[in-house]
């Protein structure tokens, strides 16, 4: 994409807002009009609230629990959330600028090719200058490990896709703090991140909104995602007036998380936020050190346990002894096979099969390494 793009994720409660169902997202649609128009920008909008407005369609007060109920769900509410949408842009840009509507899998960015032809159709849409892409994860026939389950992973996988400047996560809270405002009135607010801490995790909170998926632990999940490709985002109220307008100034009450300068390559961004984390792998003190410090590739001897069902060639995530993630990369074994050989020396593994020739579960070429706010790259 030749000009800035800006990933915009809208979520549950400010498209469904009971109170103020109209205003709050007919004034986040104003601002993208206003600052489209004013800095000639691209911008994507990721946007919950299917399942929310086929629910309100339909009278419902929760969200139900069973994968069926929420596919008829979504394909009820999807209809109706587009024409919000559509009514939305075509009166705040005196019918200048249309929203086109892409509904996808993970398995859609999984794929290299349904993946670049994502990106070609968002190439050819922005080649338009007044379209406007609203994604959507296809509740109604994704199947449950096909998922993403929110749309917060979802925005930031596309941010990192398209190469956007900027993801912002807009939500019915002002930014990170660290405890939930609403139960703890000692909470105290985060403005800047400048290092992503097993410390900021613990702070998160999944969401208590009967209408919505996930909260603030999906949202650092997306941040970090976002963060390890270098791409900076916000957590921002969405309520609040003008909030995209002060974030794109940097002045407001919001949270931005600053990531390192350095970028890793586009082959290793694809492996570690390209694709679907299909497994772990845990590793000792001795593997940990291995990677970190002598740069080599993952053995089966330094893995002490497995989780998941991956297969060769899956991206798998590797966890330290102290549960964090270290990295990720794709597996030269499958599972079952590196269930019977973890934890066990080359030597050991060749008096079991003598026709093993596997050297590496994960060639270092294969490995993206997260060293707190770095990446190491093999």
């Amino acid at each position: 994409m030749n000009k800035k793009t800006i990933v915009i994720k809208i979520g549950t409660d400010l498209v469904n807002n009971k109170n103020n169902q109209k205003n709050i997202l007919s004034h986040i649609v104003k601002q993208i009009c206003q600052l489209k128009e004013q800095n000639n920008l691209n911008f994507i909008i990721v946007s919950s609230g299917a399942v929310g407005c086929g629910l309100s369609l339909l009278g419902l007060g929760k969200r139900p629990e069973h994968l069926s109920e929420k596919q008829a769900l979504a394909a009820i509410g999807q209809v109706e959330l587009m024409k919000r949408y559509t009514r939305l842009f075509q009166y705040h840009s005196k019918n200048t600028l249309i929203p086109a509507q892409i509904l996808i899998t993970r398995s859609d960015l999984d794929n290299r090719i349904s993946y670049i032809n994502i990106l070609n159709t968002l190439h050819k849409l922005f080649l338009y200058k007044n379209i406007i892409p609203i994604i959507n994860e296809n509740d109604t026939t994704a199947i449950e490990e096909l998922r993403f389950g929110d749309n917060d992973t979802l925005s930031a996988r596309i941010a990192v896709r398209v190469d956007a400047q900027l993801l912002i996560l807009l939500t019915n809270v002002d930014g990170l703090y660290t405890a939930n405002p609403k139960k703890d009135k000692n909470a105290e607010f985060i403005p800047i991140v400048k290092q992503l801490t097993a410390e900021i995790f613990n702070w998160a909170q999944d969401t208590d909104s009967p209408m919505s998926v996930g909260g603030m632990t999906t949202k650092l999940e997306a941040v970090k995602i976002a963060w390890h490709a270098g791409i900076p985002s916000v957590i921002a109220n969405g309520s609040k007036k003008d909030i995209i307008q002060q974030v794109l100034e940097n002045k407001g009450h919001f949270t931005i998380f600053i990531p390192p300068k350095n970028k890793i390559s586009q082959r290793k961004s694809w492996i570690a936020f390209g694709r679907t984390v299909k497994g772990k792998v845990f590793i000792d003190k001795g593997a940990v050190n291995a990677l970190l410090k002598k740069g080599s590739s993952l053995l089966p001897v330094g893995i002490t346990s497995t989780q998941g069902n991956f297969k060769q060639g899956d991206c798998i995530s590797i966890i330290g002894p102290d549960g964090v993630e270290l990295g990720r990369g794709l597996s030269s074994i499958s599972k079952d096979e590196l269930d019977k050989i973890c934890g066990k020396k080359t030597s050991e593994i060749k008096k079991l099969n003598n026709n093993y020739s596997l050297e590496e579960v994960i060639h270092r070429d294969n490995m993206v390494l997260f060293s707190e706010n770095t990446y190491m790259e093999g």
